[in-house]
């Protein structure tokens, strides 16, 4: 619920900011004659409408298990990742599409002073939001507000393609403001592909990564009265981990004795490794022979 609550903040000011910036972008850019600039303030207003829904999905994610899912619901973070990455490649194709459609009509003007103004202001603005949004994404292990921090990025990087181009244009180079507005669009579809696969891999049980799995080999290995690691699979869920791990214990010990050290595998994987939502341990003899 804390994650919760931190994730909501986080994505209650960056709506607010948004919303002042494509203001100011999207006014400046038809002041200004900016082609590009309009179309950067198009793309800061998408960023409002994905936030609204990484709030969606942090609201279902956070809901307890239930009787109909009684895994809990983390996996509906990758879904509503994917819905978000899908909007910043419509978005990168909006844009493209607009700047090529100037570029071949010939029909560019020269922008003003404004709208260069704007693009500074937006690059200082959501550079700061995407790592103010990625550090609380990555401290609370949210997928969907990484991928929002990233849509940040690509507006930042967009503002400064936005920049450069309105500085040749109005330097004399007019071509520069729609080529601005291209290779953006590139770079805006390149990363919602990216999120949308990263999220697609949480939600077919991809194991975790390899540094989580040795960690939980150590722990287990550590606790007293284990002989071996006979299997260990884990499995991602949303933006956190099951494991299933069966150990070998003295096979001459009670049954007390054992599942006594089956509760301290269980303890330890859970408390010490913090993506660790649950872990099953199933216990077998080792006889000596073995």
């Amino acid at each position: 619920m804390e994650n919760y609550k931190l994730g909501v903040k986080v994505s209650i000011i960056t709506i607010i900011v948004n919303i002042i910036l494509a203001v100011i972008k999207i006014f400046s850019g038809i002041v200004g004659k900016s082609n590009a600039m309009l179309a950067d303030g198009v793309h800061t207003l998408s960023d409002v409408l994905t936030t609204f829904v990484v709030l969606l999905g942090l609201k279902v994610s956070s809901k307890e298990a239930d009787e109909n899912h009684p895994y809990g619901h983390e996996k509906y973070e990758p879904v509503f990742a994917k819905l978000l990455s899908i909007i910043l490649v419509l978005t990168g194709i909006y844009i493209g599409y607009g700047s090529l459609k100037v570029l071949i009509s010939g029909n560019i003007k020269t922008p003003g002073i404004i709208a260069l103004v704007a693009a500074l202001i937006s690059i200082v603005f959501k550079e700061g939001m995407y790592w103010y949004t990625v550090k609380t994404a990555r401290k609370i292990k949210s997928l969907s507000l990484e991928a929002d921090a990233w849509h940040h990025r690509s507006d930042s990087l967009s503002s400064i393609g936005t920049f450069i181009g309105i500085l040749g244009a109005r330097m004399g180079v007019k071509i520069l403001d729609p080529i601005a507005g291209i290779v953006v669009s590139i770079f805006v579809v390149k990363v919602g592909v990216e999120l949308y696969l990263k999220a697609t891999r949480e939600l077919v049980d991809e194991a975790a990564d390899e540094k989580t799995v040795e960690k939980i080999r150590s722990l287990t290995y550590s606790i007293k009265g284990v002989e071996e690691i006979r299997d260990l699979k884990t499995r991602v869920f949303g933006n956190r981990i099951y494991v299933d791990i069966d150990i070998a214990v003295n096979a001459f010990i009670s049954v007390e004795e054992g599942h006594n050290i089956a509760e301290e595998v269980h303890d330890a994987i859970e408390n010490r490794v913090e993506s660790v939502k649950h872990c099953m341990v199933h216990v077998e003899p080792k006889k000596t022979q073995d």
